[in-house]
Protein backbone atom coordinates (compact mmCIF):
# COMPACT_ATOMS: atom_id res chain seq x y z
CA UNK A 1 0.00 0.00 0.00
CA UNK A 2 2.92 2.12 0.69
CA UNK A 3 4.30 1.65 -2.49
CA UNK A 4 0.91 1.52 -4.26
CA UNK A 5 -0.65 5.09 -2.02
CA UNK A 6 2.30 7.19 -0.81
CA UNK A 7 -0.22 9.91 0.57
CA UNK A 8 -2.19 7.60 1.81
CA UNK A 9 -1.20 7.95 5.43
CA UNK A 10 -1.11 11.89 5.61
CA UNK A 11 -4.44 11.68 4.15
CA UNK A 12 -5.97 9.65 6.69
CA UNK A 13 -4.64 11.51 9.20
CA UNK A 14 -6.12 14.52 7.51
CA UNK A 15 -9.51 12.86 7.14
CA UNK A 16 -9.81 11.61 11.24
CA UNK A 17 -8.92 15.07 12.38
CA UNK A 18 -11.63 16.68 10.04
CA UNK A 19 -14.12 13.88 11.27
CA UNK A 20 -13.62 14.38 14.80
CA UNK A 21 -13.76 18.01 14.22
CA UNK A 22 -17.86 16.70 13.17
CA UNK A 23 -18.36 14.51 15.80
CA UNK A 24 -18.60 17.35 18.67
CA UNK A 25 -18.06 20.90 16.21
CA UNK A 26 -21.63 22.60 16.63
CA UNK A 27 -23.85 22.37 13.93
CA UNK A 28 -22.18 19.92 12.16
CA UNK A 29 -22.42 17.67 14.63
CA UNK A 30 -26.14 17.37 14.97
CA UNK A 31 -28.25 14.29 14.50
CA UNK A 32 -30.71 16.21 11.74
CA UNK A 33 -27.57 15.79 9.56
CA UNK A 34 -27.36 12.29 8.62
CA UNK A 35 -23.73 9.82 9.46
CA UNK A 36 -22.80 9.28 5.56
CA UNK A 37 -23.34 12.74 4.77
CA UNK A 38 -21.00 14.49 7.76
CA UNK A 39 -18.03 11.25 6.88
CA UNK A 40 -18.86 12.22 2.88
CA UNK A 41 -18.42 16.29 4.02
CA UNK A 42 -15.26 14.90 6.05
CA UNK A 43 -13.48 13.20 3.39
CA UNK A 44 -13.96 15.70 0.90
CA UNK A 45 -13.02 18.31 3.11
CA UNK A 46 -9.76 16.29 3.98
CA UNK A 47 -9.26 15.28 0.74
CA UNK A 48 -8.76 19.28 -0.49
CA UNK A 49 -7.01 20.51 2.82
CA UNK A 50 -4.79 17.82 2.14
CA UNK A 51 -3.43 19.16 -0.93
CA UNK A 52 -3.13 22.68 0.62
CA UNK A 53 -1.25 22.19 3.60
CA UNK A 54 1.71 20.63 2.40
CA UNK A 55 1.37 17.48 3.74
CA UNK A 56 4.94 14.69 4.62
CA UNK A 57 5.07 11.61 3.16
CA UNK A 58 4.57 9.35 6.45
CA UNK A 59 4.80 5.61 7.09
CA UNK A 60 2.55 3.35 8.44
CA UNK A 61 4.56 1.57 11.95
CA UNK A 62 3.78 2.00 15.76
CA UNK A 63 4.09 6.22 15.60
CA UNK A 64 1.64 6.19 13.15
CA UNK A 65 -1.27 4.90 15.21
CA UNK A 66 0.14 7.02 18.02
CA UNK A 67 -0.64 10.14 15.68
CA UNK A 68 -4.02 8.76 14.84
CA UNK A 69 -5.40 9.03 18.01
CA UNK A 70 -3.40 12.35 18.42
CA UNK A 71 -5.43 13.82 15.86
CA UNK A 72 -8.61 12.48 16.67
CA UNK A 73 -7.88 13.93 20.32
CA UNK A 74 -7.48 17.06 18.49
CA UNK A 75 -10.55 16.92 16.61
CA UNK A 76 -12.38 16.09 19.33
CA UNK A 77 -10.92 18.79 21.74
CA UNK A 78 -10.97 21.60 19.84
CA UNK A 79 -14.58 20.91 18.76
CA UNK A 80 -16.05 20.10 21.97
CA UNK A 81 -14.76 23.54 23.48
CA UNK A 82 -16.69 25.59 20.71
CA UNK A 83 -19.92 23.55 22.00
CA UNK A 84 -18.91 24.30 24.94
CA UNK A 85 -19.07 28.34 24.09
CA UNK A 86 -21.87 28.05 22.39
CA UNK A 87 -24.28 26.51 24.81
CA UNK A 88 -23.84 29.68 27.12
CA UNK A 89 -27.30 30.25 25.27
CA UNK A 90 -29.15 27.36 26.53
CA UNK A 91 -27.89 28.07 30.12
CA UNK A 92 -28.72 31.71 29.59
CA UNK A 93 -32.39 29.70 28.87
CA UNK A 94 -32.43 27.73 31.72
CA UNK A 95 -31.50 30.61 34.02
CA UNK A 96 -34.66 32.25 32.50
CA UNK A 97 -36.75 29.45 32.67
CA UNK A 98 -36.07 29.19 36.35
CA UNK A 99 -36.99 32.46 37.17
CA UNK A 100 -39.87 32.21 34.94
CA UNK A 101 -41.43 28.74 35.79
CA UNK A 102 -40.34 26.67 32.91
CA UNK A 103 -38.15 24.70 34.61
CA UNK A 104 -40.37 22.00 35.50
CA UNK A 105 -40.75 21.41 31.58
CA UNK A 106 -38.16 20.09 29.07
CA UNK A 107 -38.13 19.65 25.62
CA UNK A 108 -36.05 16.52 23.43
CA UNK A 109 -33.68 18.83 21.91
CA UNK A 110 -33.74 16.80 18.34
CA UNK A 111 -30.22 17.96 17.17
CA UNK A 112 -28.38 16.47 20.09
CA UNK A 113 -31.31 14.34 21.63
CA UNK A 114 -30.64 15.76 25.20
CA UNK A 115 -33.33 17.46 27.22
CA UNK A 116 -33.23 21.31 27.20
CA UNK A 117 -34.70 24.13 28.86
CA UNK A 118 -37.63 26.11 26.73
CA UNK A 119 -36.32 29.00 26.87
CA UNK A 120 -33.17 27.90 26.01
CA UNK A 121 -34.22 25.86 23.16
CA UNK A 122 -35.95 28.56 21.56
CA UNK A 123 -32.70 30.95 21.87
CA UNK A 124 -30.27 28.21 21.22
CA UNK A 125 -32.06 27.75 17.78
CA UNK A 126 -32.85 31.91 16.91
CA UNK A 127 -28.80 31.85 17.28
CA UNK A 128 -27.90 29.42 15.37
CA UNK A 129 -30.18 30.56 12.17
CA UNK A 130 -28.20 34.11 12.98
CA UNK A 131 -24.54 32.21 13.10
CA UNK A 132 -25.34 30.53 9.43
CA UNK A 133 -27.05 33.81 8.08
CA UNK A 134 -23.30 35.58 9.50
CA UNK A 135 -21.65 32.67 7.67
CA UNK A 136 -20.53 31.31 11.33
CA UNK A 137 -20.15 28.23 10.01
CA UNK A 138 -17.86 28.92 7.67
CA UNK A 139 -15.58 30.49 10.25
CA UNK A 140 -15.50 26.84 11.93
CA UNK A 141 -14.52 25.40 9.03
CA UNK A 142 -11.79 28.17 8.61
CA UNK A 143 -10.75 27.38 12.21
CA UNK A 144 -10.08 23.51 10.79
CA UNK A 145 -8.26 24.44 7.65
CA UNK A 146 -6.26 26.90 10.04
CA UNK A 147 -5.59 24.37 12.71
CA UNK A 148 -2.61 22.73 10.68
CA UNK A 149 -0.64 25.81 11.30
CA UNK A 150 -0.68 25.74 14.86
CA UNK A 151 -0.71 21.73 14.99
CA UNK A 152 1.40 19.73 12.01
CA UNK A 153 -0.09 16.32 11.75
CA UNK A 154 3.81 14.99 11.89
CA UNK A 155 3.99 15.86 15.46
CA UNK A 156 3.40 13.38 17.53
CA UNK A 157 3.71 14.35 21.16
CA UNK A 158 0.77 17.31 22.54
CA UNK A 159 0.84 17.75 26.19
CA UNK A 160 -2.57 17.58 26.96
CA UNK A 161 -1.79 17.77 30.56
CA UNK A 162 -0.28 21.03 30.18
CA UNK A 163 -1.17 23.41 32.98
CA UNK A 164 -1.84 26.09 30.84
CA UNK A 165 -4.00 24.42 28.85
CA UNK A 166 -6.37 23.22 31.82
CA UNK A 167 -5.94 26.82 32.66
CA UNK A 168 -7.13 28.08 29.06
CA UNK A 169 -9.84 25.66 29.15
CA UNK A 170 -11.35 26.81 32.62
CA UNK A 171 -11.27 29.98 31.83
CA UNK A 172 -13.41 29.49 28.50
CA UNK A 173 -16.04 27.38 30.52
CA UNK A 174 -16.02 30.71 32.94
CA UNK A 175 -16.91 33.05 30.55
CA UNK A 176 -19.68 31.31 28.63
CA UNK A 177 -21.22 31.67 32.16
CA UNK A 178 -20.38 35.25 32.39
CA UNK A 179 -21.95 35.53 28.81
CA UNK A 180 -25.22 33.68 29.95
CA UNK A 181 -25.33 35.67 32.77
CA UNK A 182 -24.99 38.94 30.83
CA UNK A 183 -27.95 37.78 28.42
CA UNK A 184 -30.62 36.82 31.11
CA UNK A 185 -29.79 39.25 33.09
CA UNK A 186 -32.31 41.62 31.95
CA UNK A 187 -35.33 39.04 32.34
CA UNK A 188 -34.13 37.40 34.98
CA UNK A 189 -33.92 40.65 37.04
CA UNK A 190 -37.06 42.19 35.82
CA UNK A 191 -38.93 38.44 37.15
CA UNK A 192 -36.79 39.42 40.94
CA UNK A 193 -38.58 42.92 40.81
CA UNK A 194 -42.18 40.98 39.91
CA UNK A 195 -41.21 38.69 42.76
CA UNK A 196 -40.81 41.62 45.21
CA UNK A 197 -43.81 43.29 43.82
CA UNK A 198 -45.94 40.36 44.35
CA UNK A 199 -44.69 39.54 47.93
CA UNK A 200 -45.91 43.14 48.96
CA UNK A 201 -49.23 42.39 47.29
CA UNK A 202 -49.04 38.81 49.23
CA UNK A 203 -48.33 40.47 52.97
CA UNK A 204 -51.01 43.44 52.05
CA UNK A 205 -53.85 41.86 50.50
CA UNK A 206 -54.06 37.74 52.17
CA UNK A 207 -57.38 37.49 50.41
CA UNK A 208 -55.39 37.55 47.00
CA UNK A 209 -54.60 33.84 46.19
CA UNK A 210 -50.63 35.36 44.85
CA UNK A 211 -49.29 31.82 43.49
CA UNK A 212 -52.71 31.45 41.18
CA UNK A 213 -52.28 35.10 39.74
CA UNK A 214 -48.46 35.34 40.15
CA UNK A 215 -47.43 33.01 37.35
CA UNK A 216 -49.56 34.25 34.81
CA UNK A 217 -48.01 37.69 35.69
CA UNK A 218 -44.21 36.40 35.60
CA UNK A 219 -44.70 34.84 32.52
CA UNK A 220 -46.27 38.03 30.80
CA UNK A 221 -43.93 40.13 31.95
CA UNK A 222 -40.92 37.91 31.35
CA UNK A 223 -42.18 37.77 27.44
CA UNK A 224 -42.41 41.03 27.10
CA UNK A 225 -38.98 41.50 28.58
CA UNK A 226 -37.87 39.44 26.14
CA UNK A 227 -39.18 41.01 23.37
CA UNK A 228 -38.03 44.36 24.01
CA UNK A 229 -34.06 42.88 24.87
CA UNK A 230 -34.02 40.64 21.96
CA UNK A 231 -31.89 42.66 20.04
CA UNK A 232 -29.53 43.30 22.64
CA UNK A 233 -29.29 39.51 22.86
CA UNK A 234 -28.32 39.02 19.47
CA UNK A 235 -25.93 41.62 20.18
CA UNK A 236 -24.49 39.48 22.56
CA UNK A 237 -24.72 36.10 20.78
CA UNK A 238 -22.43 38.15 17.93
CA UNK A 239 -19.66 38.67 20.54
CA UNK A 240 -20.23 34.56 21.82
CA UNK A 241 -19.49 34.10 17.98
CA UNK A 242 -16.13 36.15 18.11
CA UNK A 243 -15.29 34.72 21.39
CA UNK A 244 -15.49 31.33 20.03
CA UNK A 245 -13.12 31.82 17.35
CA UNK A 246 -10.32 33.71 19.62
CA UNK A 247 -11.22 30.52 22.23
CA UNK A 248 -10.33 28.17 19.29
CA UNK A 249 -7.41 29.77 17.97
CA UNK A 250 -6.07 30.25 21.57
CA UNK A 251 -6.77 26.44 22.31
CA UNK A 252 -4.92 25.62 18.86
CA UNK A 253 -1.74 27.69 19.64
CA UNK A 254 -1.39 25.63 22.81
CA UNK A 255 -1.61 22.36 21.88
CA UNK A 256 0.66 23.19 18.91
CA UNK A 257 3.01 24.75 21.69
CA UNK A 258 3.62 27.98 19.52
Amino acid sequence: MKEIIPQFPAFLLVFVRVASFFVTMPIFSYRTIPTTHRIGISFFLAWIMYYTIDAPVLEIDGAYYLLIMKEALVGLLIGFVAYMILSAIQIAGGLIDFQTGFAIANVIDPQTGAQSPLMGQYLYTISLLFLLSANGHHLLLDGIFYSYQFIPIDKAWISFGNEDMLEFVVKAFNQAFIIAFQMSLPVVGSLFIVDIALGIVARTVPQLNIFVVGMPVKIFVSFVVLIIVMGMMMAVVGQLFDYLIVTMRGLMELVGGT
